[in-house]
């Protein structure tokens, strides 16, 4: 499988990446484990977790699950050093861990340990901040997002101190890269200025949202990390199941990322991405793979991970099935012709969540 350089952090990662999210709720630890395993065989040599994990939904009695269950899989497997392991430290806000304490040197100290913990290793390859202490537009928060309320100076020196810590958990050899994630072009900027202002450890990596129903990162955020050369990790390529299809003329699996949330509780809005805007475009994706003969989700995990900009593509599934299918997009080429209808496609049907 090809292999794409991490930033300037001298590591090389598989075009596709494990996303382990469902590890401890949807996903249970044995097909997990199976998961595991069968990414492996397939050549795919990247795990990217997060404390928070698992998710839909998140709670305060499953953080960290799905670290441990990769954890033990290690133990087991003896297997740790097949593997650059990715995981993150939870930002401000989110009440299940550490009281929604914003991320400081503190609050990653203590993360980071218990990732170790949890993880049963004793280093990170790859630490990143899940999303940004000043906020961010992630998450279908474009429509709120105020920058001006941000304190510009503060700001800086929250940075300056996360990657002085950097350097010392470096140093110290319990982390080898830092990146971010729900991060904005200015972020990725300003962290990489001031670490080459004071000799500190760059940020090598943005893990943002990324699909064919959302291409925010085109634009100024692909123009930063060509020329900076930062890793892009794209989240989400399947538009949270959206682009399977799986989702039209109003059906919910059972066992799916949607039927589980309202059986939970929840809205069941895919966080916010079920629109009927969204319908609509994934029926012309739906249509373009039809007409040139691809699988559509082998189509969307094939488009995010042969973009110019990106790095390694993170996809996750419920099943070993589901697995087995999205393996599918390892092989799968794209022609201009139909790189072209998607681009056709996504002028017609713009952000449509």
């Amino acid at each position: 499988m090809k292999k794409n350089k991490l930033g300037r952090s001298g590591i090389e990662v598989t075009e596709f990446c494990l996303g382990t999210m469902t590890f401890g709720s949807q996903t249970d630890a044995e097909t997990a484990h199976a998961q595991i395993e069968r990414a492996g065989a397939a050549g795919i040599d990247f795990m990217d977790a997060a404390e928070m994990y698992p998710v839909n939904p998140v709670k305060a009695e499953t953080i960290g699950h799905t670290e441990a269950i990769i954890g033990d899989w290690f133990e087991k497997s003896g297997k740790r050093n097949d593997w650059v392991l990715a995981t993150k430290v939870s930002g401000a806000g989110l009440g299940a861990v550490r009281d929604g304490a914003p991320i400081s040197p503190a609050t990653m100290t203590e993360a980071l340990e218990a990732s170790l913990g949890r993880l049963k290793t004793d280093v990170i390859d790859l630490y990143q901040l899940h999303w940004p202490n000043r906020g961010s537009y992630a998450f279908r928060q474009q429509w709120s997002f105020a920058p001006w309320e941000q304190d510009s100076a503060a700001t800086r020196q929250h940075m300056a101190d996360v990657l002085g810590w950097a350097a010392d958990e470096v140093k110290r050899g319990t982390i080898r890269a830092m990146g971010l994630s729900n991060e904005s072009a200015w972020g990725t900027m300003a962290f990489n200025r001031i670490a080459e202002a004071e000799g500190l450890p760059r940020m090598d990596a943005v893990q943002n949202e990324y699909s064919l129903l959302y291409r925010m990162a085109d634009t100024d955020l692909a123009e930063v990390l060509l020329h900076e050369e930062v890793g892009f990790l794209p989240y989400s390529p399947l538009g949270a199941g959206l682009l399977s299809g799986k989702y039209q003329d109003g059906a919910m699996p059972k066992g799916s990322r949607m039927e589980v949330n309202v059986a939970d509780g929840g809205a069941g809005d895919l966080g916010g991405r079920k629109t009927e805007r969204a319908f609509e475009a994934v029926a012309a994706y739906l249509q373009i793979a039809r007409d040139f003969g691809h699988d559509p989700v082998h189509m969307a995990f094939a488009w995010s991970a042969r973009r110019p900009f990106v790095t390694s593509s993170i996809f996750g599934a419920t099943t070993l099935d589901q697995l087995d299918h999205a393996l599918g997009a390892i092989e799968t080429e794209l022609s201009q012709d139909c790189l072209d209808a998607l681009d056709a496609a996504w002028r017609a049907h713009p952000f449509p969540y």
